[in-house]
């Protein structure tokens, strides 16, 4: 890797810091720049001739590349992301009904959470992103799309394991000398790390918090996501229970809906009971097919009985629509083209 200074994971004082500036307002210049979307030096016409010859001699703004461009007819794209050891990640950008826009972003290579229904699963994993490996996916989607509503943590890894980075990207891309995300509009999905769990709610930031948990039913969770061994479900219960209560949010809880696996009416009522005295929205996604794992997608009579099972109950429920399943971006297939 080449020994200039990137710029895109680094704040304004870290900017003014690594460049050895000794006025401030030097590196939020830059940083504002950064956030503009702006991914050459020549562009930030507010630096002398000489500052911006220095920039492109001694930094970076992009420490990856594009690629490849995938496009689904549903609007869905997925960009495939070259890092600079090689290795390769993939970020979709989601386009739903209303128009709002939202950067599914990863931050691994590959993922050790092994569940079994997963595509990344079956990759392995080889190391986290660094912070800039994460923004930079964030800004190639905007110089696609445009401005992006939203943000969210559920693509390729868990990023309950890479934390800190992701704390780093979240307040990169929420700072009001850059971008200026609203921490309202971002997401972080976990397959139920409750240490991470924990640490979010007790060092922040208060983001929206999803947990995948696919089944209530212990034995079979263990079976489809092995995390569940040493992250059990009444520990995880009481963990979302403590998120809520100290960021206030509501905790959504996913379940990927597996053909006679987890949609009978027993799997229904363990996830009710689950819920039970949780502040929790519950979204159903009907399992995205991946070649060679042993799965079958559920059928329409099986996801409606399921899905009507929960509303009796009174639950706040939603229905993922499928997007992106043509070109390998819904859930649950990144990295089809990696393997």
């Amino acid at each position: 890797m080449t020994n200039k200074i990137s710029l895109s994971g680094l704040l304004p004082e870290e900017i003014s810091q690594a460049l050895g500036y000794k006025q401030s307002f030097r590196g939020k210049q830059i940083f504002k720049w950064i956030g503009c979307g702006i991914n050459d030096f020549d562009s930030m016409t507010n630096l002398s001739l000489i500052d911006r010859k220095d920039l492109q001699d001694r930094a970076l703004l992009r420490t990856t590349s594009v690629s490849n461009i995938l496009r689904d007819e549903d609007g869905t794209i997925k960009l495939q992301i070259k890092l600079h050891d090689d290795y390769a990640v993939e970020t979709v950008l989601l386009t739903d009904r209303d128009g709002r826009k939202t950067a599914c972003v990863s931050c691994q290579v590959g993922c050790a959470m092994k569940c079994a229904f997963c595509q990344t699963g079956t990759l392995g994993f080889a190391r986290n992103l660094e912070a800039s490996e994460i923004v930079e996916q964030f800004f190639y989607l905007e110089e696609i799309a445009g401005q992006l509503d939203n943000i969210v943590f559920m693509g390729m890894g868990e990023p309950m394991m890479n934390l800190e980075a992701i704390r780093k990207t979240i307040k990169i891309l929420t700072s009001k000398d850059g971008r200026n995300l609203s921490s309202k509009r971002i997401t972080l999905s976990t397959s139920g790390i409750i240490k991470g769990i924990y640490d979010l709610a007790d060092n922040g930031p208060h983001i929206r918090l999803a947990v995948s948990l696919t089944t209530a039913n212990e034995d079979l969770r263990a079976e489809l996501m092995p995390i569940s061994n040493s992250n059990t479900l009444p520990e995880l219960k009481n963990a979302i229970s403590y998120y809520a209560e100290k960021s206030g949010k509501r905790v959504t809880l996913e379940a990927a809906l597996l053909h006679d696996k987890n949609t009978n009416e027993e799997s229904a009522n363990k996830l009710i009971n689950f819920a039970r005295n949780l502040d929790v929205n519950i979204n159903l996604i009907p399992w995205n097919k991946v070649d060679k794992l042993p799965f079958t997608e559920p059928t329409s009579s099986e996801i409606k009985r399921f899905l009507a099972t929960l509303e009796k109950a009174r639950l706040n429920v939603s229905l993922r629509t499928k997007r992106g399943r043509s070109i390998g971006g819904a859930c649950g297939q990144l990295g089809k083209s990696l393997n």
